[in-house]
């Protein structure tokens, strides 16, 4: 009787189950899926990289715009200061040609209008080349597992499909299109997720990289219709720090801070 058992289960029928064996259940659909989603991640984390990068670059062009381009005598000469290719020699270079053509302008209130308009323009291309790529990951952090959940409906089918055919649900005939399908769950979700993250990272950089831009456009209109008189107040850390501390070696402890007094004077009698 034993030796019997030992014989059925030698000559039973063996199954091996893994990340291959479960991709070979579902088919050319399977692989198509997870093509698909293959393309999906390495799209989304180059967009990452390079996004960052760009970000990056253009923050650390906007240290120079503040310590170096104002303290210059005029905008041109402020340009030299700047690369050629930099999101901010863009705004520069577009508010000089907006200047020249600012004073063929008749109505004064058209012209500051057509200016603002000018500057504007120029912010909205830059933003439009930041935000590129991003609509990519928007989308896969949105369809990502939707495409996964395609892949767990079609190995769901395949496993009842094989039920039916073998007449009964044993675990050899359903582990592997079952596995199959939630592996394309997990897999469609590990697309998703970093690009959900990426997508809102990147975001929220560019806001900020947006907003430096629209003060700098205020501070080149500003100094444009004003002939070159205003200028924002540039100040290195080295100066900050020393700033600071005079104000404090100013400071007297305890004493009581000063206020404003005024001299009345009794008018004279004629």
């Amino acid at each position: 009787m034993y030796t019997q058992l030992l014989t059925a289960a030698a000559e039973a029928p063996k199954s091996s189950f893994g990340f291959w064996q479960a991709m070979e259940e579902g088919g050319p659909v399977a692989w198509s899926i997870l093509a698909v989603m293959v393309i999906m991640s390495v799209g989304s984390f180059y967009i990452l990289f390079t996004k960052l990068f760009e970000q990056n670059k253009v923050m650390k062009q906007y240290k120079g715009v503040r310590t170096n381009f104002w303290r210059t005598n005029s905008l041109k000469e402020g340009a030299t200061k700047l690369d050629k290719n930099s999101a901010w020699r863009q705004l520069v270079d577009d508010a000089l040609v907006a200047e020249e053509k600012h004073a063929k302008l008749n109505d004064q209130m058209e012209a500051h209008d057509w200016m603002h308009g000018s500057l504007a323009r120029s912010e909205h291309a830059i933003q439009a080349k930041l935000n590129g790529g991003l609509p990519f990951l928007a989308t896969v952090g949105a369809t990502a597992p939707f495409v996964g959940l395609l892949g767990t409906v079609i190995g769901i089918y395949r496993a009842l499909i094989n039920i039916g055919v073998a007449g009964s649900a044993s675990i050899d005939k359903v582990a592997g299109p079952v596995g199959e399908a939630l592996i394309m769950t997990a897999i469609g979700l590990l697309v998703a997720v970093p690009a959900v993250f990426a997508y809102n990272w990147l975001q929220s950089r560019n806001r900020k990289i947006f907003d430096m831009m629209s003060g700098f456009s205020t501070d080149l209109l500003a100094n444009i219709n004003s002939g070159g008189t205003i200028k924002p107040a540039t100040m290195t850390a080295t100066s900050t720090q020393t700033a600071g501390k005079a104000a404090a070696g100013r400071t007297v402890p305890g004493a009581k801070p000063a206020t404003a007094t005024t001299t009345a004077t009794t008018p004279t009698k004629r």
